[in-house]
């Protein structure tokens, strides 16, 4: 279950996404809460890191944050290369600083690679 509702994402981050789209969102942050059960954290602050997870993912998937924006040329730079995992955007960051356990900071820059192997 949800600890966190559609409401309070859309306080800590603007988007455009409908709320169906934001509760898949939340579901997906919720996958990431499972590695915080049991890590001694109060429901206050597992409710908090979820709402922080949920608003990182629709940064740096959907709603991407601007690093760097132009107007003669019209260019613009993003923040949260896939290889930055939780420290690619501000929300990942927050989510970082309330895991006060540690176990988000062991995982933010950690990425998934893949080798196709020919046969």
């Amino acid at each position: 279950m949800a600890r966190v509702t559609i409401e309070e994402v859309r306080s800590i981050i603007s988007t455009t996404a409908d709320d169906a789209t934001i509760y898949q969102y939340i579901a997906s942050a919720q996958a990431l809460m499972d590695l915080l059960i049991g890590q001694g954290l109060t429901a206050m602050q597992m409710k908090e890191i979820e709402r922080w997870l949920t608003a990182h993912l629709i940064a740096s998937s959907r709603d991407r944050q601007a690093r760097e924006e132009g107007a003669g040329g019209a260019y613009i730079k993003y923040t949260g290369l896939s290889y930055t995992g939780l420290r690619g955007t501000t929300y990942g960051q927050q989510a970082i600083v309330l895991d006060t356990s540690g176990t988000l900071a062991t995982i933010a820059g950690k990425s998934v690679k893949f080798k196709a192997i020919e046969q």
